[in-house]
């Protein structure tokens, strides 16, 4: 039970740090790969918000990434 407490507790870190990120504005890449990692353990939330990134973020626009992050984060 620990290890799974200790995976979601990682999950949840990495999307914190992610949102921080984001909200500086010029840190795209530095959100992206904070989500990546959470999005890693299956966190819904660092899905959706990759699909954030990639539907609208400048260095990041690609719609079709955007929608693969948006379907994984529905499943």
């Amino acid at each position: 039970m620990k290890f799974k407490f200790a995976h979601v507790c990682f999950a949840c870190v990495c999307l914190l740090l992610g949102c921080k990120a984001a909200e500086q504005g010029n840190a795209e890449a530095e959100a992206v790969k904070w989500y990546r990692k959470s999005a890693k353990q299956g966190d819904a939330d660092a899905l959706c918000n990759l699909g954030e990134c990639y539907a609208n973020g400048g260095a990041f626009l690609d719609y079709a990434e955007a929608v693969k992050w948006y379907r994984k984060s529905a499943e």
